[in-house]
């Protein structure tokens, strides 16, 4: 216990030295103030820890930190962040769409937007206004909705049955 209580006052004594070192060495400033800081932080640190072996008591410190019952999903900010996410796959595909020769095709993203992790459950892909142009590569309906299912899948992890195609 005389062993445990000298070596805790030798520490106390030992960082207040070289804490009062390091503050003459470091000129006037605002670093010298975050220093300061981070040294005082320490010092209560070496302060506080051997107290329960010198008290002979234990901190759980699972009791103090207890995270897994404080832990909530604000679900407007889920929903806001996964609409928006929604909102650039479509915008993204869209472009590619368009960037391919493939004008006016609107597409429509369906997908449980409450989750942590988000699943696209399906796309909508509307050709009632579809309009190539004369770089597209391909003027086949069939082709044209394979290459749109290749542009869908290279943005989006989904099922090719899942894309549904609205003429």
């Amino acid at each position: 216990m005389l062993n445990t209580l000298s070596g805790w006052i030798l520490s106390i004594a030992g960082i207040i030295c070289v804490s009062v070192i390091i503050e003459l060495i470091l000129p006037d400033g605002q670093m010298n103030r975050y220093i300061k800081g981070i040294l005082s932080f320490i010092i209560v640190l070496v302060i506080i820890l051997p107290l329960p072996k010198l008290l002979k008591t234990e901190i759980d410190l699972d009791h103090v930190f207890d995270y897994g019952q404080n832990i909530t999903v604000d679900e407007d900010y889920l929903y806001q962040l996964n609409l928006n996410k929604i909102t650039i796959v479509q915008e993204d595909i869209e472009n590619k769409i368009n960037s391919r020769g493939y004008k006016n095709v609107s597409i429509y993203v369906s997908a449980d937007i409450f989750q942590n992790q988000m699943q696209f459950k399906s796309i909508i892909v509307d050709l009632s206004g579809l309009v190539i142009s004369s770089n597209a590569e391909h003027n086949d309906i069939t082709k044209i909705k394979k290459d749109i299912t290749s542009i869908i899948q290279s943005y989006v992890n989904i099922k090719e049955e899942a894309i549904v195609y609205d003429e």
